[in-house]
C-alpha cells in the first residue's frame, strides 16, 4: 500500500516525520511512504536513515500551512501546499491514504475540497482512541463538524462501530451518546432526536444510550458519539488533565522516593508509555473515500510511526468497505 505523509506539518519540523515514517517502513513489509514537502530537505535527512529506498518516494512540495492559519485562506492562497498535495495525490488515486501532524482544519478543508467522501456518508468525523478501565474507547466526532445533524451522529456511531471492530478488537461495541444526564429526555434538541435514531434503528442492540464525560474512562461504552463542539472540548480537557496528574505523581511522589526513586520513574515512563497519545499515533478522519490520519501538532518519530501503522492497517482491514455496507443499510435520511 502507498500512504502519503505530509513532512511539513508539525511543530517540530521535518525530521521527525521523516524519522517516523522510516520507522514505519521498516516496521511495515508492505508499506511505501510517499513523503510530501521539501524535496532537498527530505533527501537530505533519508541520506542518513537506513531504509529501503525502493519504498520510500519524494514529492516536491515546499509550502507549508502554518498551525494558526485559518484553513479556508490558507487553501485559496496555498493551493500546492504539503497537506493540500497529499488530498490531490489521494483524490487521483496514487495513495491509498494520508497522515499529517499538521493544521487539523487545513486536513479537513483538504477534504471537503476534494469531496473524497465515501458514497453514503453525509459528513467525515474525526475519531480519537482513549484508555479507559477497560481498555479503550472511542470518540466521534472531536472537531470536523461542530454543527451536526442527527442522522450525521447516527453515522457517526456507524463509523466508530466498524473501527472498533476492525482496529481495536472489540467484537459487539457498545456504542453511548454524549449527554448532559443519563436519562431519556436529557438534553437539548440534538441529541433528542439522535436519541431517537439510535433507538429505533439497526443500531439498537448496540445502543446503551445517553452517557455523561464521566463514563469516557470508566469504560461504560466502546463508542461515544458526540458533536464535535463537545468532541473537541472533551478531547483537549483529558489531554490536560493527563498530563497535570502525570506531573504531580512525577512531583510528589516520584520525587519523593529515595532509594525507590529509579524505579518510580521507570514506573511513570511505563505508565506514559500505554496512555500517552504518541501511543496510537492520531486521530481517523472517518467517512473519506481513503484512510486519514490526523496527528497531535507536537508528534514526534513515535508517534507518527504509530500512525502510520494504523492507517496501514485501515487499509489492510477493510474499514471503509464495511463503513460503505453498514451505512448503506441504513434506513434512508428523512
Amino acid at each position: 500500500m502507498r500512504l502519503a505523509l505530509d513532512v511539513l506539518g508539525g511543530d517540530n519540523g521535518a525530521g521527525p516525520n521523516v524519522a517516523g515514517a522510516v520507522l514505519a517502513v521498516n516496521t511495515n513489509p508492505d508499506l511505501t511512504a510517499v513523503l510530501v514537502g521539501d524535496q532537498g530537505q527530505i533527501e537530505s535527512l533519508l541520506a542518513a536513515a537506513t531504509v529501503p529506498r525502493e519504498r520510500v518516494e519524494v514529492v516536491h512540495a515546499p509550502v507549508a500551512v502554518d498551525m494558526k492559519e485559518k484553513p479556508v485562506e490558507a487553501l485559496r492562497k496555498k493551493p500546492d501546499a504539503s497537506i493540500f498535495r497529499c488530498w490531490q495525490l489521494l483524490a487521483e488515486g496514487a495513495v491509498d491514504g494520508l497522515v499529517s501532524a499538521g493544521n487539523t482544519g487545513a486536513v479537513v478543508a483538504g477534504a471537503a475540497k476534494t469531496r473524497k467522501f465515501l458514497k453514503c456518508v453525509q459528513k467525515p468525523g474525526i475519531a480519537t482512541v482513549m484508555p479507559t478501565a477497560r481498555g479503550r474507547c472511542i470518540i466521534v466526532d472531536v472537531g470536523a463538524n461542530v454543527f451536526p445533524k442527527p442522522r450525521h451522529l447516527l453515522e457517526y456511531g456507524v463509523m466508530g462501530s466498524v473501527f472498533a471492530r476492525k482496529i481495536l478488537g472489540i467484537e459487539q461495541p457498545k456504542i453511548g451518546l454524549m449527554n448532559v444526564g443519563e436519562e431519556e429526555g436529557k438534553g437539548h434538541e440534538l441529541v433528542q432526536k439522535t436519541f431517537d435514531l439510535f433507538r429505533s434503528g439497526p443500531l439498537r442492540e448496540q445502543f446503551v444510550g445517553n452517557v455523561e464525560g464521566r463514563d469516557i474512562h470508566r469504560g461504560t461504552v466502546d463508542v461515544i458519539v458526540t458533536d464535535g463542539f463537545t468532541g473537541n472540548v472533551v478531547l483537549k480537557l483529558c489531554e490536560g488533565v493527563f498530563e497535570f496528574v502525570l506531573n504531580l505523581v512525577n512531583q510528589e511522589v516520584v520525587g519523593a522516593l529515595d532509594a525507590e526513586k529509579d524505579k518510580g520513574g521507570a514506573a511513570l515512563k511505563g505508565l506514559m508509555g500505554r496512555y500517552h497519545y504518541s501511543a496510537f499515533g492520531g486521530a481517523p478522519l472517518l467517512g473519506v473515500d481513503g484512510v486519514c490520519i490526523i496527528c497531535h501538532g507536537s508528534s514526534k518519530e513515535r508517534a507518527i510511526a504509530n500512525a502510520l501503522g494504523v492507517a496501514a492497517r485501515e487499509v489492510r482491514e477493510k474499514v471503509n468497505e464495511a463503513i460503505v455496507a453498514e451505512i448503506g443499510a441504513l434506513p434512508a435520511d428523512e
